[in-house]
């Protein structure tokens, strides 16, 4: 049965970083930095605040429990905004311009005042406990007819660098968040409109690139389950295989739920010590901790160890939750012996509790208070299976799979930002915004008009080297070779170790990157085409490109190079009376040999065929 006969509904939100000038709320640059260059870094705890009625986020609340402390790194790039010690700037005026670009280009309508809002955050990624974000724009539609609700301004979080680090280059970036309605029917068609959206946000030609630039949230649920949102999917091959693993998830959990009910399971929730059980143990997780607990879940035997996910089971959703006490994980009995536990002790623990054979048992083993609070977030999980599918707040694991993060929020995550002034967006100012041309649009063009392969057309469109090869064909280039030298010539070279980063940016400000230099060289007839390479590669290893191309410029004219040609045909007249023009292929190589790559190919070959044909008398 497909996914949709089964009733999949899907929805995505996209968020891209905007390549701007400053960040959203304060003048800093939008750049990234190695670690190690920090100037400083500073600590904070973070606790979740009241709504505007009194209440606290259900997420907000769940990370809650365990306290934890951050730690912040510094740049000489970051300010007192990103270490939430000094009052936002205001909304930056040229990230709110692309947003409207993209708003237009999705056909959406424009909101008449751009209010910023607070949207409460206390896993460490915010230095203020919130993130910044404001309602741009509302009710689009793609082609195919999916839905566009809302286009969002936000400003990016802060790196984590490991544990409760983080690092503050990043936060502020400005990013918008497009959310699609819940349209989608099957993985193959979330995955085509989340491609779509990615190629309208590149169109704009402002949009940052590369790995954690982009990310899509994907929000799922089939009839009987529950709405899940899983977040952090950064590749677009895998979203497909997120959606069909998440169906999968969701099913075996309601199969799961009809089972336990037939089975008349249940959760008990006293908390048991069980430490004395394991005083003489050979487990190393269990002989170091402090305190060993334990659950009974009658009912639950055979089935905590039953596959979910591939490589996941009922046990792992209950290990994610115990986890955000701060614990390792979790053993159960459905796994056990194992780990250095022994078969008697499983024996003892099973008596201890008076677990039955059908039922289960979940040990936590940590400080008291961590393996309390383990020991409840899984008697709430177990509950949870009962009832079948949690409404939650998922990450992707490598290869597609989803572990629990926190339950979805609610209205009390999202309160007013009172320290930016809003912003008007006037019809006048709606109007003026000029809608970019789309890379599917731009790729059939450079077809048509260019001459492009049109796989080579598609390349080019959605490299991020685009303006180079536009410029380079605006000043002459030819379009095949342009393409070919910023596509496939520079990687070929990066491949053999040499820095390429040399090719591509100005080697003077201002002044030409060092591929377009020597591009140009070719399309004045100064340089073969075929010495590209070896300019390109004499570049890297530290020549100066001026210098790399007079080294290899054409020194050869008309009439020496027809002398050349001329002497190659007459020391191999036999052949050529043999083979007649067939003669020119083998005879190219000692032609290109002798002028040494410095004349282009195409004129060679023309000059060697005249020589061959008047050597055969016309």
């Amino acid at each position: 049965m497909g996914n949709e006969e089964q009733g999949l509904k899907a929805g995505i939100e996209i968020h891209q970083q905007l390549n701007t000038r400053e960040k959203l709320f304060c003048h800093c640059p939008p750049v990234l930095r190695p670690f190690e260059e920090r100037n400083g870094e500073f600590f904070r705890y973070l606790r979740a605040t009241e709504s505007e009625l009194g209440e606290i986020d259900r997420a907000a609340e769940e990370e809650m429990k365990n306290l934890r402390r951050f730690c912040y790194y510094t740049y000489d790039t970051t300010c007192l905004v990103e270490n939430d010690e000094e009052p936002p700037a205001p909304l930056n005026r040229e990230a709110l311009f692309i947003c409207l670009q993209i708003a237009k280009m999705c056909g959406m309508t424009p909101v008449p005042q751009v209010h910023t809002m607070r949207k409460l955050v206390i896993d460490g990624s915010n230095t203020s406990g919130f993130q910044r974000t404001a309602l741009v724009a509302v009710n689009g539609t793609l082609p195919g007819g999916v839905p566009i609700e809302t286009i969002c301004l936000e400003e990016e979080a802060a790196q984590r660098v490991e544990g409760d680090t983080f690092s503050l280059d990043r936060l502020g970036i400005p990013l918008v968040e497009i959310t699609t309605a819940p349209t989608m029917r099957t993985p193959e068609e979330v995955a085509e409109v989340a491609r779509y959206i990615g190629m309208v946000l590149r169109s704009t030609g402002m949009v940052r690139r590369g790995l954690g630039t982009i990310r899509q949230d994907i929000n799922i649920s089939i009839p009987g389950g529950a709405r899940v949102e899983i977040k952090g999917v950064q590749e677009l091959d895998l979203i497909a295989e997120v959606v069909r693993r998440e169906v999968q998830r969701q099913r075996n959990l309601l199969s799961l739920r009809d089972r336990l009910l037939a089975r008349g399971a249940r959760v008990d929730p006293t908390i048991r010590d069980v430490s004395s059980l394991f005083s003489k143990t050979k487990s190393s997780i269990l002989k170091k901790a402090p305190c060993i607990l334990a659950v009974l879940l009658p009912g639950f035997g055979g089935l905590a160890g039953e596959e979910i996910q591939p490589g996941r089971r009922l046990g792992s959703e209950f290990s994610d939750y115990a986890k955000k006490c701060g614990v390792g994980g979790i053993f159960h009995t459905d796994e056990l012996p194992a780990y250095g536990i022994t078969a008697e002790e499983v024996e003892a623990l099973r008596n201890a509790t008076g677990a039955g054979e059908g039922d289960c048992v979940v040990i936590v083993a940590a400080d008291a208070r961590r393996a309390e609070c383990a020991c409840r977030q899984v008697i709430r999980r177990a509950g949870l299976a009962l009832a079948g599918v949690p409404e939650e707040t998922r990450r992707m694991e490598e290869g597609g799979n989803t572990s629990y993060m926190r339950p979805l929020p609610g209205a009390a995550r999202m309160y007013p930002e009172t320290d930016v002034l809003p912003v008007r967006i006037t019809g006048d100012y709606w109007d003026s915004i000029p809608v970019p041309e789309l890379l599917e649009k731009r790729a059939a063009r450079f077809a048509g008009e260019l001459g492009l392969d049109p796989a080579l057309a598609w390349q080019v469109v959605y490299s991020e080297y685009l303006p180079l090869f536009e410029e380079a064909v605006r000043r002459g280039v030819a379009p095949p070779l342009a393409a070919r030298t910023i596509l496939a010539t520079v990687k070929e070279i990066a491949r053999d170790g040499l820095d390429t980063g040399v090719l591509l940016e100005p080697q003077k400000t201002p002044g030409d990157p060092a591929v377009l230099t020597v591009l140009l060289a070719v399309a004045q007839g100064r340089l073969a085409k075929e010495a590209v390479p070896q300019v390109l590669r004499s570049v890297c290893q530290g020549t100066d490109v001026t210098l790399a191309i007079a080294a290899l410029e054409t020194r050869i004219d008309d009439a020496q190079l027809r002398a050349i040609a001329d002497r190659l045909v007459q020391e191999r007249i036999a052949f050529v009376r043999e083979k007649g023009q067939s003669a020119l292929g083998p005879l190219m190589g000692p032609m290109m040999k002798e002028v040494g790559g410095t004349v282009d190919g195409k004129k060679v070959s023309q000059v060697l065929r005249d020589a061959i044909r008047d050597a055969l008398g016309g």
